[in-house]
């Protein structure tokens, strides 16, 4: 979608889990153009996917986590 000073702006059908949005994770971002509004969306996910890593994992949060696999 595009705002009337010409924006691109997304937003994730689905809430991150609780996690994630205390993590800092936006469910709806923008960028002047397609590659930045990509570029957002990519940081927020990311910021999800560890945030639900860590709390999946609370070791994880203090450095002292294991690898799954040896």
């Amino acid at each position: 979608m595009h705002s009337d000073v010409g924006r691109l702006w997304a937003s994730r059908e689905r809430p991150f889990p609780g996690a994630a949005e205390e993590a800092g994770a936006c469910r709806t971002v923008d960028g002047d153009d397609l590659p930045e509004l990509c570029r957002a969306i990519a940081e927020q996910e990311a910021i999800a996917e560890q945030a639900v890593n860590s709390s999946a994992n609370p070791s994880a949060r203090d450095g002292t986590a294991q690898p799954a696999c040896p």
